[in-house]
């Protein structure tokens, strides 16, 4: 059995590594990035996950004269989506034979090292892809990503409000001229899909792009008109400027897939916590090993579909 040292030592050393863990996971895909930089990843508990929404005018706002009656009947605006929590775990495991041949604290901690790099990529990539799931993957114990937020059909009951019957849910979606995103069309798409987002001073800052859509994109350009963000080249994202968006090659998005997107509205929700946070070192039950857990909790939100849209085939 392994002594209480060993059990101290790696999850001591899994614990220091929780904070950049999750810095890792954010800074790997451009969207989680935007996120943090506009601090829309969030902390939250309770039950589920509620975001509140604005769905409607307020009704009481009107011109008025002197003395004349004003409107005071109770507008209601706002309603609320709710989100389930989703789950995300990984195991870093050590056997008893790699206990022997690693004996002493700086050599276990060499070997932890590794194999928390190892996890560490396992659940960024696990989790950027998700980010694009419609929610069902894994019997519906997957994010609730772009698909489903940002839908193809622009309908489906999310966050428990039916697009359907409250048509302000729904998102902006159309398909690409011709059904294929080409050099000839996409810039005409993307202005006819931009323009439909614009309300005011709310507009898209990102758009997330596979490689068809954003190979036909660049293609469009002049060399002249090549702009890099300089914040999304700096953080090794593949990327070019398109009004005030940033334009990004995703290689998890789907295929034939632009999503434009107001990330002012969409949030990532981590349950308290649980934000890469290492559970207790136990030794298997049926094998000479040290295994402890790393868990994650949350969803992805949004509060504005109608503010969301996506360019697909």
């Amino acid at each position: 059995m392994a002594s209480p040292n060993l059990s101290e030592i790696i999850t001591t050393t899994l614990r220091n590594r929780s904070k950049s863990l999750a810095d890792n996971v954010t800074n790997h895909n451009a969207l989680l990035q935007r996120l943090s930089t506009k601090g829309n990843i969030s902390t939250v508990t309770g039950r589920e996950i509620v975001r509140e929404l604005e769905y409607a005018s307020n009704g009481t706002v009107s011109f008025y004269s002197g003395y004349e009656t004003l409107n005071v009947e109770p507008s209601d605006v706002l309603t609320s989506a709710t989100f389930d929590y989703k789950q995300l775990a990984g195991n870093v495991t050590i056997s008893g034979l790699e206990q022997i041949k690693n004996s002493g604290t700086e050599a276990l901690i060499n070997l932890l090292d590794s194999r928390i790099g190892v996890l560490e990529k396992s659940m960024k990539n696990t989790l950027s892809t998700s980010l694009y799931s419609d929610g069902t993957g894994t019997n519906g114990k997957e994010v609730g990503g772009l698909q489903l937020l940002v839908a193809d059909a622009g309908t489906g009951t999310i966050g428990g409000i039916n697009s359907t019957t409250y048509t302000f849910w729904k998102n902006a979606q159309t398909t690409a001229t011709s059904s294929a995103f080409s050099t000839t069309n996409v810039q005409a798409d993307m202005n006819t899909m931009y323009l439909n987002l614009v309300r005011g001073n709310d507009s898209p800052d990102l758009i997330m792009a596979d490689g068809n859509a954003y190979k036909a994109f660049l293609g469009s350009l002049q060399a002249i008109q090549r702009i890099t963000s300089d914040g999304m080249a700096k953080s090794g994202f593949t990327s070019v400027a398109y009004l005030n968006s940033d334009v990004v090659f995703d290689d998890a998005c789907p295929q034939d897939k632009m999503y434009m997107l107001n990330t002012d509205y969409l949030r990532l929700e981590v349950a308290a916590n649980r934000n890469f946070v290492p559970g207790e070192a136990k030794m298997s039950v049926n094998q000479d090993a040290m295994v402890t857990p790393m868990f994650w909790s949350g969803n992805l939100t949004c509060s504005n579909r109608a503010l969301q849209g996506v360019i697909h085939v």
